[in-house]
This record gives C-alpha cells, structure tokens and sequence, in this order.
C-alpha cells in the first residue's frame, strides 16, 4: 500500500499586526490545496522592510492567538530563532531537511508573486516549492517569465481589503479595528498598547 505524502503549506510575513485577511487566506489554502497543515512563520528580522518592526514576541503572540482554533495551523518559530535577516529560501532548506518526503507549497500573495525575483535565492526556493497564489479580482501584476515558468496553484482569496499598513494607521488614530482581526488579537492589541501614536512629554 502505498503511503500518501503529506502537504505542508508555508504562510510568511511579518504579521504586524496579524488580521482576519490573513487568516482567510489561510483556511482557503488549507481547503484548495488539502493541506496536512500549514505553518505560520512569523518573520525574526524581514530583510526586506525598512520601517522599525514590533517585536518578534509580540508578533509571535498575536498569530498564536489568531490560528488558536485550527487543529491544521502550526505556528513555526524558525526565522525568529535564527540569527540574522530571515531568508525564506533558508528557511525551506532547514525544513525540507527536518521532513524529507512532504510536498511542500509556499502560500503568497499575488504582490509577492510579482516581487519573487527580488527575493534571496528565488530561484532555489522555486525548485524547493509549489507556489500557492492568492488570486485577487481586478488587474493582476506582471509576473517574470522565469517565476510563470515555476509550478504553482491558485488560492481563492475571499474579498477582504484588510492591509497591516492600514491597520498600525488605524491604531496610531485610535479607530476600532476590532472588526479586521480575530477578537483575541484586538484584545491583546489593547491591552499591550501595541500600535498606539507616540505622545510628546
């Protein structure tokens, strides 16, 4: 009898804050890629952002509280508890070695779908993964013909216009943002004073 290879799905990014968008899109590739889980990497240092992030902890804390419900969902502390820029690349590497045999498939939004030549080592993590895309209605971007060449599937992405950006904004304003995140993130957000503006003396 032949034993089925597990699925394990990748879900990166900064979380900062984690929002109900993101976890939408995680259950949809849960369900269009029947994945035997999907692990969410919170990112230690994002080499790619320039602005000063919120501590890893308190990222970590919020996707815990976000994926809490799912059996399926496994937050992975890889690129936090790596010294240095966190490199997806690097991070597949180490967990294709822990779990040789899985198939493996990396769960992107269609901007970083375009952006994928910009990343480190792009073309051995193309080798390594099924790209999972978010397909979102409207324009779509242009895509390198190296990265359209790669295999890939495509993710149903409900209608959510929900950006992190939008949300530290949001919180920096003081608006309620207590409808764009799982209940217990708002939660933990208001009770760390995560996001607030700062305040002269």
């Amino acid at each position: 009898m032949t034993r089925r290879v597990t699925r394990i799905g990748l879900f990166g990014g900064s979380f900062d804050p984690v929002h109900n968008a993101h976890v939408a899109l995680a259950r949809s590739a849960l369900d269009a890629l029947q994945l035997d889980e999907l692990r969410w990497i919170p990112a230690g240092q994002p080499w790619q952002k320039s602005r000063p992030m919120t501590e890893a902890a308190a990222r970590e804390a919020m996707v815990r509280l976000a994926i809490a419900g799912e059996a399926r969902f496994v937050l992975d502390r890889i690129e936090i508890e790596r010294p240095g820029p966190s490199y997806m690349a690097d991070t597949v590497e180490q967990l294709q070695a822990e779990r040789p045999g899985a198939e493996w498939f990396l769960v992107i939004g269609a901007d970083q779908y375009a952006g994928l030549p910009t990343w480190h080592r792009w073309q051995d993590l193309l080798v390594r993964v099924t790209l999972a895309v978010a397909a979102r209605p409207g324009p779509q971007p242009v895509i390198d013909p190296r990265v359209l060449a790669s295999a890939r599937r495509s993710v149903p992405l409900p209608p959510l216009d929900i950006s992190s950006t939008d949300l530290r904004r949001r919180l920096a304003a003081g608006a309620d943002i207590s409808t764009l995140v799982p209940p217990e993130v708002a939660r933990y957000i208001d009770q760390q004073g995560l996001y607030r503006a700062a305040t002269g003396s």
